[in-house]
């Protein structure tokens, strides 16, 4: 993949348990809201609504795409019902200093997020976060040829790419899920595995445990397992 950007370094940030952290109460709201939107929609009990998020997520990466594609629900519709959250400044919490690890950071910063929009905005702006980038990708911005495709989906992170006009080797995706950090690092780009906000375990992937791990505990498609975003400083590709 050949850009025309220049060769400084380009950082893809994700945002929920990267920039704060999110397992503490948004991904249990969260979960709760999507399981309760499946009982809606396909007038099942919340033991099956709670097995088919947890089904969708397995195979499709994300429990929007196996409702859409086994159900037909509507993106649009999903997205608003499950990320109202009227209380969000609440239930926010993040680390100030790694605001300033961020505005720090040599290069140009987007956040990539399967989040959507609205919500993504709320969460930047409440953490005074949204000037430090550059702009924000949002599940809104990853359809292409009509379909979604949100992260791992490697198409979508080749267009975003080609859009931005980056060059793979110069970019590093910060990001807390390694199914994402796998098939960005296919493409060529950098990973830093942010570990910080994972000890409670209330989203952690089903496939975790069975990841082949080296070098301290991180698989061998991460540059670097980190706790803190000032390690990022340290990553920067030459």
């Amino acid at each position: 993949m050949r850009c025309d950007a220049g060769h400084g370094p380009a950082w893809l940030f994700d945002m929920d348990n990267t920039l704060h952290d999110a397992s503490w109460q948004i991904f249990p709201r969260m979960n709760a809201e999507m399981t309760a939107y499946i009982q809606r929609q396909l007038g099942v009990d919340p033991a099956e609504a709670n097995r088919m998020r947890w089904h969708f997520w397995r195979r499709y990466g994300a429990t929007l795409l196996g409702l859409m594609r086994e159900h037909g629900v509507k993106a649009t519709h999903f997205l608003a019902e499950t990320h109202r959250f009227p209380e969000l400044p609440s239930m926010l919490r993040a680390d100030p200093s790694q605001r300033a690890a961020i505005a720090r950071l040599a290069g140009r910063k987007w956040v990539l997020t399967n989040a959507p929009r609205d919500y993504a905005l709320r969460v930047l702006r409440q953490l005074k976060l949204l000037k430090l980038f550059e702009g924000v990708i949002s599940i809104e911005d990853m359809r292409q040829f009509g379909r979604l495709r949100p992260k791992p989906d490697a198409r979508m992170l080749r267009h975003v790419l080609r859009r931005h006009r980056l060059r793979p080797a110069q970019c590093v995706l910060v990001e807390d899920t390694l199914q994402h950090l796998k098939s960005a690092r296919r493409l060529g780009l950098h990973g830093a595995w942010f570990t910080r906000y994972d000890h409670r375990g209330l989203r952690r992937q089903p496939h975790r445990a069975a990841e082949p791990r080296t070098c301290r505990g991180r698989p061998a498609y991460v540059r670097a397992k980190i706790s803190s975003l000032w390690r990022l400083r340290s990553l920067i590709p030459r």
